[in-house]
C-alpha cells in the first residue's frame, strides 16, 4: 500500500521519513513535543477511552473525540521526522487499542446514538479518519494497514447512510451541528476526498460533492464566496478561522483529485484575502477569540486586548499554506510559513513548563501582541478522566512544529525546491534515483548567511529552486546569479549561498492604517527578517513607555543598537539606544515565557511618531 501522500501528485512533494537531521530550535522543539507530549503513553490511552465510553460527549455536546485524531496526526508527522521506534511503536499500539473501540454499528463516536451527529460529532468522526490516515503514511505492518482502512471504510459507510442530500431523507452535512452553522461538521471534507483516494470507492467522492454543494455553512456558501473574491472572511456571517481554513484545506485535496481550476483559484482566493486582512505580524490570525475579524488592524488597537492568536489558526494556516506550496510551487506561501513558525508557532511552546489546571500543557493555547501575559487560557478545555484535562491547542501543535522541518525542502520534476533554511544535513534521492546529500551550513535568521554545500554519488543536471528571502542573493560557486532557480549539471563539491540582509525595521500603525495617525496612542512593531521584537518586562517594568525610533526613509532603525544578553534564553537580543535611554527588545518567540500576569510582554508597542 503506497503513501497517502504519494498517491496524489503536486509539484513539490515532501521528502521520505528520515531525510532531514537537523541542528537548532526547530529539531529542539520537534524532540521536546516527542519526548514531553508523544511519547506519554497514558494520553493515548485516556484519548482511546473516551470512544470506549461511547457517550462522553453527550453531557456538554464537547469534542473530546478530536484529541486522538489531532495527535496521531501530529505524532506520525513527527515520527516522520524523528523516526524514533519508541515513538512509533506507542502509535501503533493505540492505534490497535482504537480498533476495539468500533462499536456494533462501525462507529467511532464520542456520542451516544441518541445525540450522533450534533455539534461536535462529525467533527470528532472527522479526526479519526485524519489521524488514521497519517498513521498509514508510516505504518509498516501490512495486516494492520488493511485492518484500519477496512475500519475507517465501515465507519465512514455509516456517516453516509445517514448524513447527506434531504431528498434522500438524510441530514445535511450543515444541519449536523448548530455551532458555527455547521462549519465544523462541513470540515469532514478532506478526509472523504483522502479515504476516497485511498479506495477508488465513487461514493465517498459524490459526498464531497455534497459537503461542497451545501457551501461549509447553513445559509452561506464559503466556497462560493471566494471563487467570487468580493469579501474578506472576516466579513462572511460566520467567521470562526480554525474550522473555516480547515473546509478549505479540505477543498484544496478535492482540486488535487478533480483538477477543477475553479477550487484553486477559489482557495487561493481565500488565502490571499486572510493575508490581507487576517494575519498579524507574528503569523497567525483572531483577535477576538478564534475569529477572523480583520486582525491586520485590530493587532494594535488598544480595544482588543483579551485572549488572541490561537495556536489551532495557527497551525492550521501553516498546514493550508504548505498544501498551496506543495500544489502551486509558489515559494511566497513559504515567506508566510517562515513567520508563523518564528513566531506564533514557536512562541506557543511551553519550554518552561509552566503549569496549569493540573497539568504541564506543552503548547500555549494563546499568543498576545499588545502589553499582555502568555499562558492565559487554555483553548478547548474538556476533562477527559478524573483530575486530568487536555485542549484543543495542545492536541494539534505537533503537527505544526514537525510541519516546520518536513516542509523545508521538497522534490520537484526535475530537481528540488529550497523554501526554509536550516542547519544540518539533508540525504534523499533526486528524481531520477541517485543518492543526494545537502550539507547546510547557516544561524539563519539569526545570521544572515546560508551555505549549502552539495554532494552527489555522480553528475547529473538538476534544477534547484531557492527561495531568497529578504533581499537574498543568490552565488553558485562564488558566482552571483540573478535567478532563484539553477539549472546545471551539478557535481560532488558544488556550493550555493545565499546572503540576506535582515536590518531592523519599524513598522507602524499607519503604514497599515493611515488613520491611526489621529489616534491618542500610536504603536509600532519592530521587525528583524521574519522574526518580531517583542519586550519583556522581566528585563525592564517600563512597557507603557513611548518609544521615539530613528528610521530611514524605507523604515529601517538608525538608533543605535547592540547585540545584548538576556537574564533568559532567547534566539535575539539587542540593546537599543533611544531618546530617553537604553531599551532592550528580544525575539517574539521567548518574551513572556514565564506565564505571570505580572510580568507582560509586548510586540506592538507605544511609540512616540512625532520626532
Amino acid at each position: 500500500m503506497k503513501r497517502m501522500i504519494d498517491l496524489v501528485k503536486n509539484k513539490v512533494e515532501m521528502l521520505e521519513g528520515g531525510s532531514f537531521k537537523y541542528t537548532g530550535i526547530v529539531d529542539e522543539t520537534i524532540h521536546l513535543v516527542q519526548e514531553k507530549q508523544l511519547k506519554d503513553a497514558n494520553y493515548w490511552k485516556l484519548f482511546v477511552e473516551q470512544y470506549r465510553k461511547g457517550n462522553v460527549d453527550d453531557h456538554d455536546r464537547g469534542w473530546r473525540g478530536e484529541y486522538w485524531g489531532k495527535m496521531m496526526r501530529g505524532a506520525s508527522l513527527t515520527y516522520l521526522y524523528t523516526q524514533d521506534e519508541e515513538l512509533y511503536n506507542l502509535l501503533e499500539a493505540s492505534v490497535y487499542d482504537l480498533l476495539t473501540t468500533q462499536d456494533e454499528l462501525n462507529r467511532f463516536s464520542t456520542y451516544s446514538i441518541e445525540c450522533e451527529f450534533s455539534e461536535w460529532d462529525m467533527w470528532s468522526r472527522k479526526y479519526i479518519l485524519l489521524g488514521s490516515m497519517y498513521f498509514l503514511d508510516i505504518c509498516k505492518d501490512e495486516e494492520l494497514k488493511n485492518k484500519l482502512v477496512n475500519a475507517l471504510v465501515r465507519h465512514a459507510d455509516y456517516i453516509i447512510s445517514k448524513v447527506g442530500d434531504e431528498e434522500q431523507g438524510k441530514i445535511p452535512v450543515t444541519k449536523t451541528s448548530i455551532f458555527w452553522n455547521g462549519l465544523n461538521s462541513s470540515s469532514i471534507l478532506e478526509p472523504f476526498v483522502r479515504l476516497y483516494v485511498l479506495t477508488g470507492f465513487k461514493r465517498y467522492l459524490d459526498f464531497v460533492r455534497h459537503i461542497i454543494k451545501c457551501g461549509g455553512t447553513d445559509g452561506f456558501n464559503v466556497f462560493e464566496a471566494a471563487d467570487e473574491n468580493k469579501l474578506y472572511p472576516y466579513e462572511y456571517p460566520v467567521t470562526k478561522a480554525y474550522e473555516m481554513m480547515s473546509c478549505f484545506e479540505g477543498l484544496l485535496w478535492f482540486y488535487r483529485v478533480t483538477r477543477e481550476e475553479k477550487y484553486l483559484s477559489a482557495a487561493k482566493n481565500f488565502a490571499n484575502k486572510v493575508i490581507e486582512s487576517d494575519i498579524t505580524v507574528i503569523g497567525s490570525a483572531g483577535c477576538t477569540h478564534e475569529l477572523f475579524d480583520n486582525s491586520i488592524i485590530n493587532q494594535f488597537d488598544p480595544a482588543y486586548d483579551g485572549i488572541m492568536q490561537e495556536t489551532c489558526v495557527t497551525v492550521t494556516w501553516l498546514k493550508f499554506l504548505y498544501q498551496l506550496l506543495q500544489i502551486t510551487g509558489d515559494k511566497s506561501y513559504a515567506d508566510h510559513i517562515e513567520v508563523s513558525i518564528y513566531n506564533a508557532l514557536l512562541g506557543s511552546i511551553n519550554t518552561e513548563g509552566n503549569e496549569r489546571i493540573n497539568t504541564t500543557p506543552v503548547f500555549d493555547s494563546y499568543s498576545p501582541l499588545r502589553k499582555a501575559s502568555r499562558g492565559r487560557a487554555t483553548g478547548g478545555l474538556k476533562d477527559i478522566a478524573p483530575d486530568t484535562y487536555y485542549g484543543c491547542c495542545i492536541a494539534i501543535g505537533a503537527a505544526g512544529t514537525a510541519l516546520s522541518a518536513l516542509s523545508s525542502v521538497g522534490r520537484t520534476e526535475k530537481g528540488f525546491q529550497f523554501n526554509l533554511y536550516y542547519n544540518g544535513i539533508i540525504k534523499t534521492k533526486t528524481p531520477k534515483g541517485n543518492n543526494i546529500e545537502f550539507g547546510i551550513n547557516t544561524t539563519y535568521p539569526v545570521g544572515e548567511d546560508i551555505d549549502i554545500n552539495i554532494n552527489l554519488d555522480r553528475e547529473e543536471e538538476l534544477t534547484l529552486d531557492f527561495r531568497l528571502p529578504f533581499g537574498g542573493k543568490l552565488y553558485v560557486n562564488d558566482n552571483e546569479i540573478d535567478t532563484d532557480t539553477v539549472t546545471r549539471v551539478w557535481k560532488a563539491g558544488d556550493k550555493a549561498c545565499i546572503k540576506t540582509n535582515l536590518k531592523i525595521r519599524l513598522l507602524k500603525d499607519t503604514d497599515i492604517l493611515p488613520e491611526a495617525a489621529e489616534r491618542k496612542e500610536r504603536y509600532g512593531v519592530l521587525l528583524r527578517g521574519p522574526i518580531v521584537l517583542a519586550r519583556d518586562a522581566r528585563i525592564s517594568n517600563d512597557l507603557d513607555t513611548p518609544l521615539a525610533f530613528q528610521t530611514d526613509n524605507e523604515g529601517y532603525v538608525t538608533s543605535k543598537f547592540l547585540e545584548t544578553k538576556a537574564p533568559f534564553r532567547t534566539l535575539l537580543a539587542y540593546e537599543l539606544e533611544l531618546e530617553g535611554g537604553k531599551y532592550t527588545f528580544v525575539d517574539y518567540a521567548h518574551a513572556g515565557r514565564i506565564w505571570d500576569e505580572n510580568l507582560p510582554m509586548a510586540a506592538w508597542i507605544i511609540i512616540n511618531d512625532k520626532i
